[in-house]
C-alpha cells in the first residue's frame, strides 16, 4: 500500500545531510538531487579528492558540499572522521544516508578490515552501524522539522520479493549469529560461521542494514522523533557497485533488467528517489522500507514493502544490535 504522512510541508525545508559513498552511482546522484533542493551535503568517502572531482563532473555546486575522509571498512577511520566532522563543520546534521557498499562476488578467500573482520560486512554494516551510533547525538540536537536516517537496502536480501528468493550463491541468512558471537575474525568470515561465500556475504551485510533500520525505529523513534527508514530504489544495473563482476555480466545484466524484467532504474532516478526519502514530507513515516517495485512503471508511486521474517524479526534484530555493538567496540 502507499503510505501517507501527516507531516507538514515544512519538512521539505533544506537541511544538512551526510551521505556515504558519493564518488559515483546512487550516492553521487543523490548528492546532486539534494543540492538541487537546497540542501548542504557532507560526503563521506575514502578519497575526498575523488569525491570532489566526481561532484564537479556532474555540475554540483561546490559551495553546497563538504568532503570528509572516512573509510567505512576501518572502524578507527570512522571514529576519526566523526571527530573531524563535529569539530570542523560549524553546523549540525539533520539527516544521514547510509549508501556506501562493497560487493566482490569473485573472491575465493575473504578480505579483512584493519580490525580483522570480513570486509563486506565490515564496510557495509559494521562501519555504518558505528557511524550511526556516533552521529545520533548530533541528529538529536537538530531542530529540523524532519530528521531522518535513510539506509539503502536491496531486494536480494528480502525473501518477500522475487530477487530475494534466488538461491545463488545462497539467500541472505544470518543463522544464529554464531560467527558474530565468536568474534567474527579469522577463520570466521560469515555471520553464521559457515564457509565463506562472497556473494552471500554481501547479501548478509545488506540484510543487517535493513535489520538495523527496523531496530533503530523500535528503540529510538518514539524517544527522539528521528525517522528511520530504508529503501530499494530499483535495480541500478549499471552502477559501479558491479565493477568487480565478470565483464560479460556487466554487459548482460543491464540489458536483462531493461528489456526482460523491467526492473532497471537509472543512477539519476535512483538518486532522486533517495533524495525524496530524505527530504519529502510523504516519506516521513518511520520504520518503513520504501520500494517502487521490481518492475518499473512510468509514474509509479512508492509503497511500503513488506520485509521477510529474517529482516523484521525483533529477536534477530536485538541479536544483531547487541553483537554489532560489541564488534564496533561500544559494548
Amino acid at each position: 500500500m502507499v503510505v501517507s504522512s501527516s507531516a507538514s510541508s515544512s519538512s521539505s525545508s533544506p537541511g544538512a545531510v551526510l551521505i556515504t559513498g558519493t564518488t559515483s552511482g546512487v550516492g553521487l546522484n543523490a548528492t546532486k538531487a539534494l543540492v538541487e533542493r537546497g540542501w548542504t551535503v557532507v560526503t563521506a568517502n575514502r578519497d575526498p579528492v575523488r569525491a570532489a572531482a566526481a561532484a564537479d563532473a556532474l555540475g554540483i555546486p561546490s559551495e553546497r558540499l563538504h568532503h570528509l575522509r572516512i573509510d567505512l571498512g576501518d572502524l578507527d577511520s570512522v571514529r576519526v572522521g566523526v571527530e573531524t566532522l563535529v569539530s570542523s563543520l560549524g553546523f549540525g546534521l539533520d539527516a544521514l544516508v547510509i549508501n556506501a557498499a562493497v560487493y566482490k562476488p569473485r573472491l575465493k578467500e575473504p578480505e579483512r578490515s584493519p580490525q580483522g573482520y570480513e570486509l563486506s560486512m565490515a564496510t557495509n554494516h559494521l562501519g555504518h552501524f558505528l557511524l550511526i551510533q556516533l552521529l545520533l547525538p548530533d541528529l538529536q540536537r537538530s531542530q529540523h522539522p524532519s530528521r531522518r536516517v535513510v539506509i539503502l537496502g536491496t531486494v536480494t536480501a528480502n525473501s518477500k520479493e522475487l530477487g530475494g528468493k534466488i538461491p545463488i550463491p545462497a539467500p541472505a541468512d544470518l543463522g544464529d549469529l554464531s560467527g558474530f558471537k565468536a568474534g567474527f575474525k579469522a577463520p570466521i568470515a560469515m555471520a553464521n560461521a559457515k564457509p565463506f561465500k562472497p556473494g552471500k556475504a554481501y547479501k548478509d551485510s545488506k540484510l543487517c542494514n535493513m535489520i538495523t533500520t527496523q531496530e533503530l525505529h523500535r528503540r529510538l523513534h518514539d524517544s527522539t522523533g528521528i525517522v528511520f527508514s530504508s529503501l530499494y530504489p530499483g535495480c541500478v544495473a549499471d552502477t559501479p557497485l558491479f565493477r568487480n563482476t565478470p565483464k560479460a555480466f556487466q554487459t548482460i545484466f543491464p540489458w536483462f533488467q531493461k528489456n526482460i524484467t523491467g526492473g532497471y532504474v537509472s543512477q539519476a532516478l535512483a538518486g532522486e528517489r533517495v533524495a525524496q526519502v530524505v527530504a519529502d514530507p510523504e516519506f516521513a513515516a518511520s520504520g518503513v522500507h520504501w520500494s517502487w517495485g521490481n518492475r518499473q512503471k512510468k509514474g509509479g508511486k512508492q509503497f511500503s514493502q513488506e520485509l521477510s521474517d529474517k529482516a523484521s524479526n525483533p529477536e534477530t534484530a536485538v541479536g544483531v544490535w547487541e553483537e554489532s555493538m560489541k564488534l564496533v567496540g561500544l559494548a
